[in-house]
């Protein structure tokens, strides 16, 4: 028997179904939401069980923003810059569209595809993944792009809109190909894999050949964008104290401060100057954020290369020694593996406690408060292996969370993905960098860099940018950033799922609702593929209430198809 079949019983059998029926085992996941809503909570407080959980959802989704911009893109960009990636002003020919296509757009797209590799995971939640991925394209290639020509027509940068739509066309033929045939192999998920790699050549290529074109020089500015002088470089704040926490308040004349206050200041996720100057609303966002980010600053180190002293706090980065490892290994299969009992007398966790507080009490000995040790830029790796825990944890909640949604409303997976996960993950906050700047003012190529290939599919970011004068890379980011989320989401999720047991990965549609996806996706790139050029790539607001009008015409027809008003003949 299928799970959602469980509201077709009589109450009284609600919970004897659940548990008996295998159908209804959420893998992975440290709490069993459908356990919780058809065996703890009475059927007459159905509707509070609901409530509470759409309120928990929506934590989830500020839990994976908090984590993804504050925490995973500062420890990422650090590493990146380790590695000698850094897109400072003389490297900017060719490590710039590298680092921008991988490391930052890994670093925005992490919430999606970690999100995807759980659903691909199991085969009853694949669907989700599916909606997702297609769902956030026609939202960001529609509603997005359609509103930044709302607020800002402009012209178009023809040579990069035509690749990304080129190359995200191809990305979606390949995933309807792959759901026709309805399983994927090793080859289709390198295959996934291969392209991306084959877009990021093709970026750093035609990157090369641009600038060779124009003579290794900056284009002079066209009346269409802002002025972007070569000898400035804006530096970017990142971290999580660049602006939340009081680094503006820094002290003028240097003081030695004890590790206490050291790691009191380092702790203190709020700054009470900062409150009083913002809005109601702001500071009612930033209470629900305050718990999250008080774990993360226990549990992640952030390394800011753009600080003097790299971020490093003496006390609260050696409690990372402690707390970052525990956490990996309590998060890791929803902490199966930090309880297992060694020889069945000694758990892991309680190893891992040791060691970690041997190393940190060695390291708070040999260093001080003032001066970062030479392998500070250890603390990245470490900061960003916590932070993708943290995220893969939230992922996986959200996606059981969502199943036991569909469970109760008797929703396809496919649905729930094209509608609360695909908005969940593209209207905002997963590590935007859109610059908080009048147009016009003079911020240099790394900047600039950071947000063209920033913010993914953040929709608030990217209206943002077009509302201050850079709607261009606004509408880049719409077409190149989902690039990313669909290829690697897809291959990655299907190859860890790949074994020597198991050589595919079944994808079989949970409803007809999966070819609409896939036809209102691809038509969607189709109508700005032949409409963008045919307008000589000037964008107005007729473009835009064409896009708006189509996203709302698709997801009449999602749900009238999800709700068997309307019927289609399946492959």
């Amino acid at each position: 028997l299928q799970c959602w079949e469980v509201r077709e019983h009589n109450s009284s059998e609600w919970c004897h179904f659940i548990r008996s029926n295998p159908d209804c085992r959420l893998d992975g996941g440290f709490l069993d939401y459908l356990d919780g809503v058809f065996c703890v909570f009475p059927p007459r407080l159905l509707p509070l069980a609901v409530t509470l959980y759409a309120l928990w959802l929506l934590y989830l989704f500020i839990i994976l923003g908090v984590t993804a911009e504050k925490f995973f893109c500062p420890n990422l960009s650090a590493i990146s810059t380790n590695l000698k990636l850094s897109h400072n002003v003389a490297a900017f020919s060719l490590t710039s569209p590298l680092h921008g296509v991988t490391f930052l757009a890994f670093g925005n797209g992490a919430p999606d595809v970690f999100s995807a590799v759980v659903a691909f995971s199991n085969p009853r939640t694949a669907g989700l993944a599916i909606g997702a991925i297609f769902g956030a394209g026609v939202f960001v290639t529609t509603v997005v792009a359609g509103g930044i020509a709302l607020v800002k027509p402009f012209t178009a940068a023809s040579r990069p809109f035509l690749r990304d739509v080129i190359f995200y066309m191809v990305a979606v033929f390949l995933t309807f190909v792959v759901l026709y045939l309805g399983r994927i192999r090793l080859g289709e998920a390198l295959g996934y894999l291969g392209l991306y790699v084959f877009y990021v050549l093709t970026v750093v290529l035609c990157t090369w050949i641009h600038r060779r074109q124009r003579g290794d020089g900056l284009a002079p500015p066209r009346p269409w964008e802002p002025e972007i002088p070569a000898d400035v470089e804006e530096p970017e704040p990142s971290g999580t104290n660049s602006g939340d926490y009081g680094e503006e308040y820094r002290p003028l004349l240097p003081s030695q401060e004890t590790s206490l206050h050291i790691l009191t200041t380092a702790l203190s996720p709020l700054d009470h100057r900062k409150w009083r100057r913002k809005p109601w609303y702001w500071r009612l966002f930033k209470a629900f954020k305050v718990p999250v980010e008080l774990v993360l600053l226990l549990t992640v180190p952030v390394v800011d290369p753009d600080k003097d002293d790299l971020n490093w706090r003496r006390p609260l980065n050696c409690l990372h020694i402690l707390t970052s490892p525990l956490l990996c290994v309590l998060t890791l299969k929803s902490g199966t593996y930090g309880l297992y009992q060694i020889q069945g007398v000694f758990p892991v966790w309680g190893l891992v406690t040791l060691v970690g507080s041997a190393l940190a009490l060695i390291i708070f000995i040999t260093t001080s408060n003032e001066e970062p040790p030479k392998y500070h830029c250890v603390f990245a790796f470490l900061g960003f292996l916590a932070s993708a825990m943290w995220i893969n944890a939230a992922a996986t909640e959200l996606v059981n969370i969502l199943r036991t949604l569909g469970v109760i409303f008797q929703l396809s997976n496919t649905v729930l993905g094209l509608t609360l996960l695909a908005w969940g993950n593209s209207i905002g906050g997963k590590g935007s960098a859109a610059p908080q700047c009048p147009p016009g003012t003079p911020w240099g190529p790394p900047a600039l860099l950071k947000v063209s290939f920033s913010s993914s599919t953040d929709t608030f970011s990217d209206l943002t940018m077009a509302r201050q004068g850079y709607p261009r890379m606004a509408f880049s980011a719409c077409f190149g950033g989902i690039i990313f989320n669909i290829l690697v989401g897809v291959g990655l999720g299907c190859l860890l799922q790949l074994t020597s047991s198991q050589p595919l990965v079944k994808l079989e549609p949970d409803s007809p609702l999966v070819w609409v996806l896939a036809g209102a996706l691809g038509l969607s790139l189709v109508f700005s593929f032949v409409t963008v050029p045919a307008q000589c790539f000037q964008l107005g607001k007729v473009y835009g209430v064409c896009l708006l009008t189509y996203y709302l015409l698709f997801l009449c027809v999602a749900l009238l198809t999800e709700f068997r008003v309307i019927h289609f003949s399946t492959p």
